[in-house]
């Protein structure tokens, strides 16, 4: 019949809008998920409805029942997600990328003990009660879709492996001079002509990891880095994972086996990297993830001796002390144990191009962790890039934030601790790492 009549509608709000935009996503018009949490879910949340076919008479009495199928109720959902968390690591993050005039920036908190991702984001976001004008660019969760070498953050699980196989033990001393491989120079932003086990962590040196990793069949790393979760699915469910790209060759040559010891000829997401640190942190226990609220305990699976991780955790600690590579994320009270890492970006064809991505991963306290953080920000472009520079402030800041809200109690020494850990006390790197 012509005329007017109403119709009622609901429409979604998002009260915590562009601080968890790319993991809540959001709905069309009919109600339907379209991004993040809201289209993964989307079947839980929004249930079933039932159905009956029936057999009737002329007179429209029911006499016979065919089948039925039972309604499915609309459930609620709890994410792992913290709001307090989620809202500090977003606003810091927002602040960093503007700072370094950056393209944009991604952070991952995860629970060691629990695998639960309990903080998310990324910058640029975008609000999702009102979408137009928004740039599909703006609309991608860059934690789970975007891909990167990691560089100098993979350096911890070499010298790990490293320990493991009898290699070298805690006392060690590498020479670091630089050297030739296939014709190619391999060198160290702050020279040092011997370091420490510790020192090579510390000063992030190219030349310390690969004389491990050329003493080690290349089989070795490549294992190690899959325990660690390298190259496997993250499985969270989410729409648009990636698990990265893994190399696959049987036969690797000697400059291959090098770069692959500081983070090249692989490719990760900020949150592969996030379950490697806090695999790190849980002193070699491997969980999955989860951006859903665990019932603890969460078993996992042991892939590493638990005395050796412990070992490299307190060796990563000498990165944030004074000489280290990533002292700009420093938090007072507190013992962290992380690694910077900085990687030039590869362009559409394949090859590096001058633009780089810094960035800083780590467990705190460090002892025992409760927390693994990841923090990259992409193409910085107010003058600093390297990691300790750029994103190991970001990480202190977060960090810092996280250990206060969570109460965790301060487990740093509060006489000058010295930092005995380099032979060679030259320059400090300054963040170059």
């Amino acid at each position: 019949r012509p005329g007017i009549h109403l119709r009622e509608e609901s429409r979604r709000y998002y009260p915590s809008g562009e601080v968890t935009a790319h993991l809540i996503g959001f709905t069309n018009v009919d109600s339907q998920g379209i991004e993040g949490v809201e289209k993964s879910f989307d079947k839980w949340l929004t249930g079933q409805p039932g159905e009956r076919i029936v057999r009737k008479d002329r007179y429209g009495r029911v006499i016979e029942d065919i089948s039925s199928t039972d309604s499915q109720a609309a459930h609620n959902l709890a994410l792992s997600i913290d709001e307090r968390l989620q809202a500090l690591v977003y606003r810091e993050l927002n602040n960093a990328v503007a700072f370094n005039t950056a393209e944009s920036g991604s952070a991952v908190l995860v629970d060691v003990n629990t695998g639960e991702v309990l903080a998310m984001a990324n910058s640029p976001s975008y609000n999702p009660t009102n979408l137009a004008g928004t740039p599909k660019d703006a609309m991608r969760n860059r934690t789970i879709t975007d891909v990167f070498e990691p560089g100098s953050t993979v350096k911890p699980m070499v010298v790990m492996t490293a320990l493991q196989r009898g290699i070298v033990n805690e006392n060690t001393v590498l020479n670091t001079v630089p050297y030739r491989i296939n014709g190619h120079e391999i060198k160290d932003v702050a020279r040092y002509s011997e370091l420490t086990l510790t020192g090579v962590l510390q000063k992030s040196s190219n030349v310390g990891v690969s004389k491990l990793a050329l003493a080690m069949p290349s089989s070795a790393l490549v294992d190690t880095y899959s325990r660690f979760g390298l190259g496997k699915a993250t499985n969270l469910g989410l729409v648009g994972e990636r698990s990265g790209l893994y190399p696959q060759k049987q036969r690797w040559s000697d400059i291959e086996r090098a770069t692959f010891s500081f983070g090249y000829g692989l490719m990760v997401t900020p949150l592969q990297l996030a379950r490697v640190y806090a695999t790190i942190g849980s002193y070699g226990i491997y969980r999955p993830l989860s951006i859903t609220k665990v019932d603890p305990p969460v078993p996992g699976e042991r892939i590493f001796p638990e005395s050796t991780v412990r070992t490299v955790v307190h060796m990563m600690e000498s990165v944030a002390l004074p000489g280290g590579g990533g002292v700009k994320a420093a938090i007072k009270g507190y013992r962290i144990a992380i690694k910077t890492g900085t990687a030039k970006k590869v362009g559409p064809d394949g090859r590096y191009i001058n633009k780089y991505i810094a960035y800083t991963a780590g467990v705190a306290p460090a002892s025992p962790p409760r927390f693994a953080l990841v923090v990259v920000i992409n193409d910085p472009q107010a003058g600093k890039y390297y990691g300790g520079a750029v994103s190991a402030p970001v990480f202190g800041a977060i960090m810092g934030g996280v250990l206060r809200t969570m109460n965790i109690e301060p487990d740093a020494l509060t006489t000058g601790e010295k930092n005995e850990f380099v032979i060679n006390q030259g320059e400090g790197t300054g963040g170059r790492s």
